[in-house]
């Protein structure tokens, strides 16, 4: 109630402001726009039920997401795509035209781990070129990311770190041509779960078509709160983990007022992607709630 009195005499002022310019003729000073701290997106896995129950095609995903939601910032799933379309350029090329006729930008590609726990450097090197694909399907789509994971080695900090940067290093490189970056986002592995060696990584790599994407969620066990902190400093996207909700439709999960405000704090202004993964809200009513906790730190 408190927020909307706010709102309300905000607007009164606002338009009294307006009506004394109007009626003693004097020119208006331009006044700057107050932008947003970030974009709201969606990733297309938050509807994964109804992709797999047939409900809703990969090709009318942009309209729903636009329609349903008002996001027009969207990732793609390929879990989401008809199995026999998911190595086909020309299923690619339609969706973008889809998005594109909706006023939708792909802006990332999700694939899936990249393995750096083999035990020799042809063994890892090889691993690049499985996703070089994923890199050219994302080309397609006119994204501007494609997310991996990261399966990293166990055991000593600096030969994890070693192996994965020797592993990611060719599809970085790949990516560049392209005009395309790589987001790390946590998940696959002990290491690669904790957003510190995630930081040191990127660090270390120092690529310009290398980043990474904080995951909430990935890191719960861990420490999502620090984990995050440390990954903004590489991140061009975050990944807005959900579950479920209090009767205020805060996280029951985790502090995102803490979380936003590492977020926001970083000087971020890119995509913070909606990734509701509940099971009490349907996908649509997990997004919307997901969307409205994200919309008061925005």
């Amino acid at each position: 109630m408190k927020s909307l009195v706010i709102s309300r005499k905000s607007s009164l002022q606002s338009l009294a402001v307006a009506l004394f310019f109007v009626m003693t003729g004097m020119p208006r000073p331009a006044f700057a726009v107050p932008q947003e701290n970030y974009t709201i997106g969606l990733s297309m896995y938050s509807l994964r039920q109804l992709f797999q129950d047939g409900s809703l095609h990969a090709y009318d995903y942009p309209a729903f997401a636009k329609k349903t939601f008002g996001i027009t910032q969207i990732d793609v799933w390929s879990g989401g795509f008809p199995n026999d379309k998911k190595d086909d350029p020309e299923f690619y090329k339609e969706l973008r035209k889809r998005a594109d006729a909706e006023g939708c930008e792909i802006f990332l590609l999700m694939a899936g781990a990249m393995d750096a726990r083999g035990e020799t450097k042809k063994i890892r090197k090889e691993q690049s070129k499985k996703f070089t694909a994923q890199v050219d399907f994302a080309a397609i789509l006119g994204a501007k990311f494609v997310r991996i994971f990261l399966k990293a080695p166990d055991g000593d900090r600096d030969v994890a770190l070693a192996q994965s940067a020797e592993t990611i290093l060719p599809l970085a490189q790949y990516a560049k041509t392209k005009g395309l970056t790589l987001l790390i986002e946590p998940g696959a592995s002990n290491w690669a779960r904790q957003g510190d060696f995630l930081a040191e990584l990127a660090k270390k790599m120092d690529h310009p078509a290398l980043r990474l994407m904080p995951d909430f969620g990935k890191m719960k066990d861990h420490d999502p709160y620090g984990g995050t902190k440390s990954m903004m400093p590489f991140a061009l996207g975050v990944s807005a983990k959900s579950h479920d909700f209090d009767e205020n439709g805060d996280s029951t999960d985790f502090d995102y007022a803490r979380l936003m405000k590492t977020v926001v704090d970083s000087g971020f202004h890119g995509i913070v992607a909606i990734e509701y993964e509940g099971k009490v809200l349907s996908p649509v009513e997990g997004v919307k709630a997901t969307q409205r906790l994200l919309k008061r730190f925005q």
